[in-house]
């Protein structure tokens, strides 16, 4: 079991920035493959961004790549999003989310385990 605490959200004028963290406790974090995905209200949740268990390897969504940067620190049990050059259209809950595996899915429903999200609200 990996428990997951989002923490870091808020509300941002357009172009701002915001740092969002996970932080884990339980099993070796370093087992786990980490997604940060978001949800908007009436809309499906999306992924944002993977990193690797080492954190060698990161994938982002099509919109936010150059813009927001996943990272991680195992020995801290963390993941970060720092999410710069926000967009109203950032808004909505973030979730991360967890998976003992070694292939970084950006499908939210291959994923195990999840925090209870944090509210990044951008205003234009």
């Amino acid at each position: 079991q990996v428990q997951l605490v989002e923490s870091g959200g808020g509300l941002v004028q357009a172009g701002g920035s915001l740092r969002l963290s996970c932080s884990a406790s339980g099993r070796t974090f370093s087992n786990y493959v980490v997604g940060w995905f978001r949800q908007a209200p009436g809309q499906e949740r999306e992924f944002v961004a993977t990193i690797s268990r080492s954190g060698g390897i990161t994938d982002y969504k099509t919109s936010v790549k150059g813009r927001f940067t996943i990272s991680r620190d195992n020995a801290k049990n963390a993941v970060y999003l720092q999410m710069n050059s926000l967009k109203p259209e950032d808004t909505a809950v973030y979730y991360c989310a967890a998976k003992g595996t070694i292939v970084a899915y950006t499908v939210p429903t291959q994923y195990d385990y999840w925090g209870q999200g944090t509210q990044v609200s951008v205003s234009s």
